[in-house]
């Protein structure tokens, strides 16, 4: 192996500068999956609307996300992840100027949905995707802390807009977030100039195609178990995430407690799935997302017996210690089992069904509280679409354990 094939190899130092490198970009990226939440208050107000028409434009920045994810991935596993880098950082710079000078409800909620939403996709499954092809021996502790950036973005922006409009107005903080993209995620993309070698891709082709031959099912199979598998998970995760404030204004502790339990849970997320990375690396992605899937349902059901002020907390620390690593297991499974120069559109089209899991768990959450006056019943419904994905999950390690079982 020359000098450069050893710089350059999975697991090398370049690698993990890679990944730290990534870690920022993601971090800028996905403000786009946040900042509207800050600044529903404001346009609110500034549009003259009602609350759901307020939150139009966080709906339109979902779905774009969501399909920034795959049409981003695809084009990552074409021309490598430059090409949406600058891409994604073109669209929020654009996204979010436009959203500064927008003069009505629908102007704002459009730029949304076409620009901000795709921008911010680059800085998820995309990345997850890259990430995976330059990591062998810690593979799942990369792809890990490169999903952390939407945590890490969930954490930091909202603290910094929020002093923004306070200081200078929303328009012209939705303007300086646009210049921020373009500054600081256009000059990191050459950094990523470099593809993965055509042996290490080769080797990754091999033992994932070998690894699906164990499993007896085509990647198209697994790919939609997967799909699946993730849009059951994130409705049952959707309700405590979406809920928990509004839960804990009903029960009288006001919505500051039930913010600092969401923070609570957002900031015990990351050391979920780092956590969760160092787990995969020795046991596998489907085992470490079978007690990912266990432990959630576990924190589902503790809410059905304690609503007190203290135990909330508490049963929300360990719900935010569990869910936070799920997501990343099914890139990983992903990169164990289906073709690596196909990662990224596959990564995500997975990521995208956990979006709009949770899109629609938020949703049929809230509609069962309105037809029962209480959120038991949407704890209940949550541990029932988190069976399903505990079924699918344990069906599928069981298989590759049994049909292994002969050799």
């Amino acid at each position: 192996m020359s000098t450069e094939e050893q710089r350059y190899r999975p697991d090398s130092t370049y690698a993990w500068l890679r990944l730290a490198v990534s870690l920022l970009v993601g971090t800028v990226a996905c403000v786009g999956t946040w900042s509207v939440v800050v600044v529903l208050p404001s346009v609110q107000t500034e549009f003259g609307t009602l609350r759901a028409g307020a939150s139009l434009p966080y709906t339109c920045a979902m779905l774009g996300f969501g399909f920034g994810n795959i049409a981003m991935g695809r084009v990552a596993d074409r021309y490598g992840i430059v090409v949406p880098i600058v891409v994604g950082a073109v669209l929020l710079g654009a996204g979010y100027i436009l959203a500064g000078f927008s003069h009505s409800l629908w102007q704002f909620a459009l730029v949304h949905g076409l620009l901000i939403g795709i921008g911010a996709g680059t800085g998820f499954a995309p990345l997850i995707a890259d990430l995976s092809h330059w990591f062998r021996r810690h593979r799942g502790l990369a792809v890990v802390f490169g999903a952390s950036g939407s945590y890490l973005a969930g954490m930091i922006w909202p603290q910094v807009i929020t002093w923004g409009v306070q200081a200078h107005g929303w328009r012209a903080t939705h303007i300086g977030i646009g210049i921020a993209a373009l500054v600081i995620m256009l000059p990191l993309a050459p950094f990523f100039r470099r593809r993965p070698a055509a042996a290490t891709i080769a080797a990754a082709e091999a033992s994932s195609a070998g690894a699906r031959g164990d499993l007896g099912l085509t990647a198209n199979q697994l790919q939609l178990l997967l799909a699946v598998a993730g849009f059951c998970c994130c409705v049952a995760m959707a309700m405590p995430q979406v809920h928990i404030v509004a839960y804990c204004g009903d029960l009288g502790y006001g919505v500051a407690r039930g913010a600092e339990m969401l923070s609570l849970m957002l900031g015990l997320g990351i050391i979920s799935r780092v956590g969760s990375g160092f787990v995969a690396d020795r046991i596998g992605g489907a085992a470490t997302l079978v007690i990912g899937s266990v432990m959630q349902g576990l924190a589902l059901f503790l809410y059905l017996w304690f609503d007190g002020l203290t135990s909330l907390y508490v049963v929300t620390g360990i719900f935010g210690l569990f869910q936070g690593g799920i997501v990343p297991m099914y890139a990983i499974i992903i990169r164990e089992y289906l073709p690596p120069k196909e990662a990224g559109m596959r990564i995500g089209l997975v990521m995208s069904a956990t979006i709009l899991g949770m899109a629609f768990g938020g949703y049929i959450s809230g509609l069962i509280f309105d037809l029962f006056a209480s959120y038991r019943m949407a704890f209940l419904n949550g541990l029932a679409w988190n069976l399903v994905n505990l079924s699918i999950v344990c069906w599928l390690m069981l298989r590759v354990r049994t049909r292994a079982q002969p050799a």
